[in-house]
């Protein structure tokens, strides 16, 4: 079993670092509201820390799920930054959806230190940390992601190395790029079978087993026709991500005029309240 550290005990850290310790591992973890760990300590075992320094002072691998590119810069760098408190040969593994630029930056910063790093970025929700069922877009050197592979399936079903550093993110930006334009094709399809008067449950049952079936059919069609958007992913971290995307794309020449359309929406949904949403909300939009 090994000593491990996780930083963030938010909606995904919190689960996911419970899995590592439910397989037996030492996990030490570390949060910005000190809270949030010692409730995590006293529901899971281990021990919280007060800095991510002190957190991965003795952890083999140091795992984060923070919240963008400065708080993952703020729980990496400086006198009290995990790099500061881990030993040449350990790996940070960080989880948080960032941009790839600054998944280049830290990995050649604990590169200098004799550290290894990988940016594996997830997708699957909160529903899927807590289930152990995430998917994990990694990269990286395959000598580093092999020695880190087996504690990341402790929460992951599946996970794969897509190339060197940052290709875990940009991979990840794919994975927004698609479900942005699909979400959006969802709500216009069920506010269509609203204002035409048919049953939407039963359209739903119809279509989601030929060509247009998709998880987010499955998972959010019938709360979507119920004007509920309480689950998972909220609009406000979408933006951050679709954000990333769009300047990515800025600097690669990508077209994205769907993904660029469907932010914008995003952001009407945020001036209406809907922030907190998740981004199913899409739908009340078209209200």
């Amino acid at each position: 079993m090994a000593k491990l550290a996780f930083l963030g005990m938010g909606v995904m850290g919190y689960p996911m670092a419970g899995h590592l310790a439910a397989k037996g591992h030492e996990v030490t973890v570390y949060n910005r509201t000190a809270a949030k760990a010692e409730a995590w300590v006293e529901e899971h075992g281990g021990r919280s820390a007060d800095t991510p320094r002190a957190a991965a002072e003795g952890a083999e691998v140091v795992f984060a799920c923070v919240g963008n590119d400065d708080d993952l810069r703020s729980v990496v760098l400086g006198e009290d930054g995990a790099l500061a408190g881990m030993a040449e040969g350990t790996v940070f593994v960080d989880h948080t959806t960032t941009s790839a630029k600054v998944a280049r930056e830290l990995a050649e910063t604990a590169a200098g230190q004799k550290i290894g790093f990988i940016d594996g970025p997830v997708s699957g929700g909160q529903a899927g940390a807590e289930n152990g069922v995430l998917t994990v877009m990694c990269g990286g050197d395959a000598d580093t992601f092999a020695r880190v592979e087996e504690y990341i399936a402790c929460f992951a079903r599946s996970c794969r190395l897509m190339g060197e550093q940052g290709a875990g993110q940009l991979t990840k930006m794919v994975n927004q790029i698609c479900i942005a334009g699909l979400v959006q094709g969802l709500s216009e399809g069920m506010h269509f079978a609203q204002k035409a008067g048919l049953d939407g449950e039963a359209v739903l049952d119809v279509i989601s087993k030929g060509a247009a079936g998709s998880w987010q059919m499955e998972n959010r069609g019938k709360t979507m026709l119920k004007d509920e958007f309480e689950f998972g992913f909220a609009v406000d971290w979408m933006r951050k991500d679709l954000g990333i995307v769009l300047e990515e794309a800025n600097a690669n020449d990508a077209s994205l005029p769907v993904t660029a359309l469907v932010d914008q929406f995003y952001h009407d949904v945020q001036k209406m309240g809907g922030g907190r949403w998740d981004t199913s909300s899409l739908m009340r939009r078209l209200k």
